[in-house]
């Protein structure tokens, strides 16, 4: 009995040094930043480039979406210029995460910073101050092209100086910084434009590169951010509310061509254009249905020839339609 006493003795004070070793890396290390290059990108003054920004903007990069306050989202689906005041939260496993204003104020927004520092935000995924940027803004592949058209309009815009608060990273945050499971995740290697037709090809731009259609039609991680599925498939479940608030869950679409499990499978180019015609049908849908509303028939062409020309893949759980009372499960 002394025996067993002493070895559990033992393991508890093995246990709570390696417990406090972690805990010390942790915040040792939670302030972690990365040298990444500052892209040679300069914003201009040109009104057509203005002009493809700020449709980049409100349209299918959606970065209204996230930039505008919840509360002028419905001025935001009218077709309004809202502007970029940020301040939404994120309630998150990891912390309260809270958008930045993007207007070009020079206290609170982003007039503080150069064009290369707001392009390496956008190109590697790090902060002014080195830090990495959660993976909520995966442009990291706009072509130079459009993300120079991005920044020329954001610094078009007028200067909000409306204060945002800073993100909150809880202990799991921290470790998750610390421990690089938060990262850049940019390589750089981008093209200078990219041909604005029909083809496939400018569909895998948009759903990869503009749009972030993978980034939600993808299983991840909720703890790590990573993919769990294969691209495209579907398959994450996301907390949503109802139009009365009511918590529910909805199942991103398995957007390949498979026979079974695929939604579009069946659908025409026709028919997958008069969807982004029809906007939200789903109350509390995630999908930003007035911002990609606004792409033209020979973008959505594209982006329905590329997804009809990928690899099938069978979704494991079940993809229902609509809102739902309890997330499916995958057995």
């Amino acid at each position: 009995m002394k025996t067993a006493l002493r070895v559990l003795k033992w393991a508890t004070g093995i246990l709570l040094v390696l417990v406090t070793a972690v805990v010390i890396y942790v915040y040792a290390n939670a302030g972690r930043t990365y040298e990444a290059p500052f892209p040679n990108i300069v914003a201009s003054q040109d009104s057509s480039i203005i002009a493809r920004g700020r449709y980049l903007v409100y349209g299918p990069a959606h970065c209204s979406g996230c930039h505008v306050p919840e509360a002028e989202h419905d001025r935001l689906d009218r077709g309004e210029h809202v502007a970029l005041t940020g301040g939404n939260a994120f309630e998150l496993p990891m912390g309260t995460l809270y958008t930045a204003n993007i207007t070009p104020d020079k206290d609170v927004g982003i007039g503080r910073y150069s064009d290369g520092q707001i392009a390496r935000a956008l190109r590697y995924g790090v902060r002014h101050d080195g830090k990495a940027l959660l993976d909520f803004m995966p442009y990291y592949d706009l072509s130079v092209e459009d993300m120079t058209a991005l920044i020329s309009f954001l610094r078009s815009q007028e200067p909000v100086n409306k204060p945002v608060p800073e993100s909150e990273w809880n202990f799991l945050g921290k470790a998750l910084i610390a421990f690089e499971l938060i990262k850049p995740m940019g390589d750089g290697d981008v093209p200078a434009t990219i041909p604005r037709d029909s083809t496939a090809e400018y569909g895998k731009y948009i759903a990869r590169s503009v749009a972030n259609c993978v980034g939600c039609h993808t299983n991840r991680d909720m703890m790590t951010g990573g993919f769990t599925s294969p691209d495209f498939s579907g398959q994450f479940v996301m907390d949503v509310e109802d139009a009365n608030g009511d918590a529910k869950y909805i199942v991103s679409p398995n957007l390949t061509p498979d026979p079974a499990t695929g939604r579009i499978t069946d659908w025409t180019q026709s028919q997958f254009i008069s969807r982004f015609r029809a906007g939200d049908i789903i109350a509390g849908s995630p999908m930003p249905w007035p911002a990609f509303g606004r792409m033209s028939d020979m973008e959505l062409a594209a982006l329905y020839k590329y997804l009809s020309q990928l690899e099938p893949v069978v979704a494991e759980i079940e993809i229902p339609v609509g809102l739902i009372d309890e997330p499916p499960s995958s057995d």
